[in-house]
């Protein structure tokens, strides 16, 4: 993704530096970690159309002119099921929530349903809540926008109302500006041109599990993940070898597809997109690991990076 042009004007010359914690929330699939990569300018968390996708606490840095945003992309709240894959998720969103100074409320505009408004139950009173109404760009009839809007409000007393398109550079500029005000005067906790608290190494396993998730569609359930093996740096070159785990051999199977072109093409899209975000070459080794009932043991998931 390239930087959004944001407008850097003179009116923060002289003004007091704003900081602030910004939790990004919202059912799965409302285009949270789309919204957190526009807001950087640079792709820090990685999207899908599969349910899931984002399982950690993800902080993306923004420092416009004098206010430093630090937004922290959460899993989306896991209703269904009570694997301790998803506890830990839920606890993820929670462990957030009480740490930050400002939540966005994410929606797709015009839709409001039973998991939308069990999210908005857990959300704190007692800080100030943007709501966003998102995919702006796929609502056919705005005036249709309205009446939803009226009833949203009547929903809880927000902050702010902000119809957007994540995709839209405008848009993500005028969120900026809304969102400012909100930051409590205070010094920054990043650099100024810091975009995320993550390192390389977790960005690369990230990127190999979105490339898996959007290479197998529905055929993958979302229990698997990417380890990072082994990591050697050799002047501008990467060496890097990585296991994808899943539960099951036949997981296993679809992953690797038939002569194993699947995994071939896996490792080839998360081979070229490493090669741009870390401006080098990438030499990408994948394994396929079977680990039965990984998701299901809080000690798999600690060993795998769970918070």
């Amino acid at each position: 993704m390239t930087e959004t042009n944001l407008p850097s004007s003179s009116e923060g010359a002289g003004a007091p530096q704003r900081c602030g914690l910004i939790a990004i929330v919202g059912r799965p699939n409302v285009g949270k970690s789309t919204l957190l990569n526009a807001l950087v300018g640079q792709k820090v968390s990685i999207t899908s159309d599969k349910a899931q996708t984002t399982r950690h606490r993800i902080t993306g840095v923004r420092t416009v002119d004098e206010a430093q945003f630090v937004f922290v992309d959460t899993p989306g709240f896991q209703m269904k099921h009570n694997a301790a894959l998803n506890r830990n998720l839920n606890r993820t969103v929670h462990s957030v929530l009480g740490d930050v100074d400002l939540v966005l409320y994410v929606l797709e505009a015009g839709r409001f349903g039973l998991d939308d408004a069990k999210v908005l139950s857990l959300l704190p009173e007692d800080k100030p809540v943007v709501m966003i109404a998102n995919k702006l760009d796929a609502v056919n009839r705005r005036a249709e926008l309205a009446p939803w809007l009226k009833s949203m409000q009547e929903r809880r007393n927000f902050a702010e109302f902000v119809p957007l398109s994540a995709k839209k550079e405008a848009d993500v500029a005028r969120l900026f500006k809304i969102l400012k005000p909100y930051l409590p005067e205070q010094g920054w906790f990043y650099e100024e041109d810091a975009l995320t608290d993550r390192s390389e190494k977790f960005l690369a396993s990230e990127i190999i599990r979105e490339k898996l998730f959007r290479l197998t569609g529905d055929e993958l359930p979302y229990t698997s993940t990417v380890i990072i093996d082994k990591w050697e740096d050799e002047g501008e070159l990467r060496r890097i070898s990585a296991s994808i785990v899943v539960e099951k051999d036949a997981h296993k199977g679809m992953i690797i597809g038939q002569g194993g072109e699947r995994l071939k093409r896996i490792g080839s899209e998360a081979r070229q997109e490493l090669e741009h975000l870390m401006d080098g070459r990438v030499f990408l080794e994948l394994w396929v690991k079977v680990r039965s009932g990984w998701a299901d043991t809080e000690e798999h998931l600690r060993s795998y990076g769970y918070e």
